[in-house]
């Protein structure tokens, strides 16, 4: 499922993905983004799996949602939605039958029906690739993010309108752009840094994972796009690490789930 697009006001908008159950990390970014004066959430998919509190984050994301925010759905979200495949036991795996225990029957139904991408103004949403959403496809080269682009700027995913993608999925931040020769050329953002990101080029962004980082920094990741300034800033917040190692601790989850909070990975 598509959202189509439509128009709003000028806007701070959080991009927040791969939040994966840790809600000591979405809290954390949450009020970061508060006090840097953001009107409205993105949610970019893999609201839960590997964490510890899938429950509190999904009802977190569905009360902002009653407020406006956007939630599309990632990976994992669909495969905890989903009925479980008998005879499957590796680690992540294991982490979605467990979380299936966990959420209730409105929290699976609300992840079962996320639509896959958003559209709105300028910006599209999409968890993985826009060419192909469902087949969650890393966009981690000038090459991937080239075919992301272009679907974005294609019916039925998107329009000609489109000029900002915004993902997650590869649990880095990454900015990519299209400049006049047509040529994609990447950008490795500074934290806290606005970077320019006016509508006569094509921008792709991956704006890190909020609950589970992985380039070796524990640190949280989310970003803040300014509609009206049209710029683009990456952040990286410290969270209660150790409270969201415990958590995971205290459950069947695989201990490997919670060292991996610690080193980044």
């Amino acid at each position: 499922m598509m959202v189509r697009a439509h128009s709003k006001a000028p806007m701070k908008l959080a991009l927040l993905a791969d939040i994966h159950a840790n809600r000591h990390a979405l809290e954390a970014c949450l009020a970061h983004a508060e006090k840097a004066g953001v009107e409205r959430h993105a949610f970019l998919g893999d609201l839960v799996g590997y964490g510890a509190e899938p429950g509190a984050v999904v009802q977190t994301v569905m009360a902002l949602q009653e407020r406006g925010a956007i939630a599309i759905k990632g990976n994992h979200d669909l495969y905890s939605s989903m009925p479980l495949v008998e005879g499957k036991t590796d680690l992540g795996y294991a982490s979605v039958a467990w979380t299936q225990q966990q959420l209730s029957r409105d929290e699976r139904a609300f992840l079962a029906n996320l639509p896959m991408t958003h559209t709105e103004s300028s910006f599209l949403l999409v968890h993985a690739s826009a060419d192909s959403p469902e087949r969650w496809r890393y966009v981690e080269t000038p090459e991937l993010a080239a075919a992301s682009l272009d679907g974005a700027m294609q019916p039925p995913v998107g329009n000609e309108n489109v000029r900002h993608v915004f993902g997650g999925h590869v649990h880095a931040q990454a900015l990519f752009f299209r400049g006049g020769a047509g040529k994609l050329m990447p950008f490795i953002p500074t934290p806290g840094v606005p970077i320019p990101v006016p509508r006569h080029r094509l921008w792709l962004a991956t704006v890190g994972s909020v609950g589970q980082p992985r380039d070796g920094n524990a640190l949280a990741m989310y970003a803040i796009f300014d509609d009206s300034a049209q710029l683009l800033t990456f952040h990286r917040v410290p969270y209660d690490v150790q409270g969201a190692m415990a958590a995971i601790r205290a459950t069947e989850l695989p201990a490997f789930f919670a060292d991996r909070l610690e080193q980044g990975r």
